[in-house]
Parts: structure tokens; sequence; C-alpha cells
């Protein structure tokens, strides 16, 4: 492994690739990560090293957030190509104004005991719970909710193929979301 391969990867318009993961259990229901120090609840994501594939980096992600390996998961599919999201002026970094991010639909397939958040020193989550389909788009942090409006909607068909669960009271509220 050569030393940029742990550098993230940004484009030429300055959106780091990422992926997002959405994993749901026997009910339907997703999984919710609770944000170290109580800064939220969203779903596993992180950055695409330089040189990694994209395959590759979802596993890792899902070792490092949530420590699942690839047999305790099964992929049900994946966003057909990136969603993009522009960072709050505060967020941005040199050369970094945004996420592209890769989306996958996962299904848990051993016991939710292994669920863990102590594979890396510094852990993304501390807390979880499994939650309504719709749920994390209000959870999230504002910037990214329109993301996850998106990946939901695209990856629900594989969930419900009799149609998506129906909008919760709340959600005019998202669509004013700028």
């Amino acid at each position: 492994m050569s030393v940029d391969s742990k550098v993230d990867y940004i484009d030429r318009d300055g959106f780091r690739a990422n992926v997002g993961i959405v994993l749901t259990g026997e009910s339907g229901k997703v999984f919710l990560g609770g944000r170290v120090g109580g800064r939220g609840w969203q779903f596993p994501q992180g950055g695409v090293n330089r040189g990694e594939r994209i395959e590759d980096a979802l596993f890792r992600e899902l070792n490092e957030e949530i420590g699942l390996a690839r047999h305790d998961v099964q992929v049900l599919g994946s966003t057909r190509g990136w969603l993009r999201y522009r960072l709050p002026r505060q967020y941005v970094r040199d050369r970094c104004i945004g996420q592209k991010q890769r989306w996958f639909l996962l299904r848990l397939v051993t016991d939710e005991s292994k669920l863990r958040f102590d594979t890396t020193a510094q852990p993304e989550f501390d807390r979880w719970r499994w939650a309504e389909y719709w749920t994390p788009v209000r959870e999230v942090v504002y910037f990214k909710r329109r993301v996850y409006v998106r990946a939901l909607h695209e990856l629900g068909g594989l969930l419900f193929p009799g149609g998506l669960p129906p909008y919760p009271q709340w959600w005019p509220e998202i669509e004013r979301t700028p």
C-alpha cells in the first residue's frame, strides 16, 4: 500500500468521494448511529481513499464505524451514481467544498450483538437504534438532508417493492429545508 492510498480522494470540483450505508434489519427499520458526544444521529458513512475500490471502501467503513464484516451483511443494491452535498462554509477545508456519496443498502444477516464501536481509536458512534425508514431524514444534520431523501427514495424500491412507506406527518418541514 502506498503512502497516497490513505489520502482522501477529492475530485477536481472539490467533492470528497464517500460511501454511505443504509443498514436494515428484519423489520425494514434502518440503523441510525448516535454520533459521539451527543452530536446527532446519522447513517454510517466515510471517505474513499485514493486508489481504493468503492466496494473496498464500503466494507472498510462498515467495519470501522459499526464493527461488521462483509459476511455479516447482504448487499441489496446501491445508488446508480454519486449524490452530492455542499458543506456549510465553516466546514469547508482546503480543496474540499462537499461530499459526493455512493449509497449502499445492506441487510444485517447476523445477530445485532455484533454491532460495536470500538474498532478504531476515534469512534464515530457511541449508541445506535433501529428507526422507521424516513426518520433519519429528520435526525441528520440539515445540510445532509437532501442527499438522505434522494438516497432513501432510490434505495427504497429494493427494500419495499410494493411501494415506499408513507411520509411521516412532519415531512412538509423537511421539504422546506434549504
